[in-house]
Formats: C-alpha cells, structure tokens, sequence
C-alpha cells in the first residue's frame, strides 16, 4: 500500500512523513487552500527530503503560466489536478499526473476518468461544493470503482483509525492523507503521521493475505 502526506507546509513535516514510511508528499499550489504553499517555500521544502522520495504537486484551475513558474523552481515529481483541467493541459508538462475525481455517481467519475486516458492515478475524494479537498469529510468507501479503471487513489477523511476499514471496503492501490494527520491545518502531528501509515500497511497486508 503506497501512502501520500499531503499538505505539506513546513521541512520537519516532510522529513517526519519519510522517516516514517510515506512513499510521497504533497504541496499544494492552490491559494484558496489553508496548506498553501509559495514555490519557493517549497523549493526549500523539497530540499530536504530524499531524491528517491515522490513529490507531487497539487494544482487547482491554475494558468499554464504558474504551473510552469513552479516547476522551473521545484523538482516535482508528478502533477496533481484537482479543477475542471483538460487532458490536454495536464499533459502538457512533461511530468505523470494524477486527476482527482470527485465522488458521485458512477457514470459521472466513469466520465472524468475516460476523460483522462494518460493520467498517471485517478484520486477519488469526497465531494464537497465549493471544495477541492482536503476536507477531513469521508465517502461511503463501496462507491469507489474497482480495478478496471488503473491506479486508483482514496482520499477524503482518512485517519489512523479507520485506514484500515477504508482500505479493507475499498481496496485501493494507495491512500492520501492531510487533515486526519494535522495539528492544525498545514502542520502535521507526527505521532498520528506515524500511526497512519503503520495502520496503512499493515492493512494492505491483511488485504492481499
């Protein structure tokens, strides 16, 4: 099981998250988000972390202008697209991305995923108007598409204690993490960053088993 930490807002955060068996952090480029954060922030961020470790950063309805700004400052891995971006712009950057579905009905994520034939992972996030997540609200977890669809991302109200029964319902391919590991919004309690990913893993191997 593959375990993001988004909303990363500060280096001790970051390293925390690594040490502690995250797989990828999230910075998130959207300034009507509480996490965040300016490029070269980041850029800082981003420095002290390993190189091995995947960096993702987070986009709303942003101009081609300020994702390229970005990415001439900060490694990123990946991209992140959580707006009403075209296939075209998200490919558009030399980089894998990941678009976020927000859920509802099938044949409505059925839409936004055929949507976007190159997207690297689909994020499956709970629906909130007004919102592009980070929300701490959780989805009824059996409403997310299975297999058939590629590399499937749950998000939406994930904590340390209940990872383990979203992963059993949904059987995602990794889970992504904010507020359910936050002190407050943008700072991260590492003992809960801890105990989320431990929880995570380990359910994964109950899952396969």
């Amino acid at each position: 099981m593959q375990v993001k930490i988004c909303g990363i807002t500060r280096a001790e955060d970051a390293v925390a998250a690594v040490e502690a068996g995250a797989d990828a952090i999230g910075l998130i480029f959207y300034s009507g988000s509480k996490r965040h954060v300016a490029p070269q922030r980041a850029a800082e961020i981003i420095s002290n972390v390993s190189p091995y470790t995947s960096v993702v950063g987070l986009f709303v309805n942003a101009d081609a202008g300020y994702v390229s700004d970005v990415l001439s400052c900060c490694p990123l891995s990946q991209l992140q697209f959580h707006g009403d971006e075209t296939p075209e712009f998200c490919s558009s950057f030399g980089r894998p991305y990941v678009k976020s579905v927000p859920v509802s009905s099938p044949e409505r994520m059925s839409e936004i995923v055929a949507a976007h034939p190159n997207a690297r992972a689909y994020l499956f996030d709970t629906q909130v108007t007004g919102a592009h997540g980070g929300t701490g609200k959780t989805f009824d977890w059996r409403l997310m598409p299975q297999k058939n669809i590629g590399h499937r991302v749950l998000a939406g109200g994930l904590d340390a204690e209940n990872v383990a029964e979203a992963i059993r319902i949904a059987c995602p391919d990794a889970v992504d993490v904010s507020s359910g590991v936050e002190v407050v919004p943008g700072e991260k309690d590492h003992d809960k960053l801890y105990r989320f990913i431990r929880a995570a893993k380990r359910a994964d191997e109950v899952v396969v088993k």
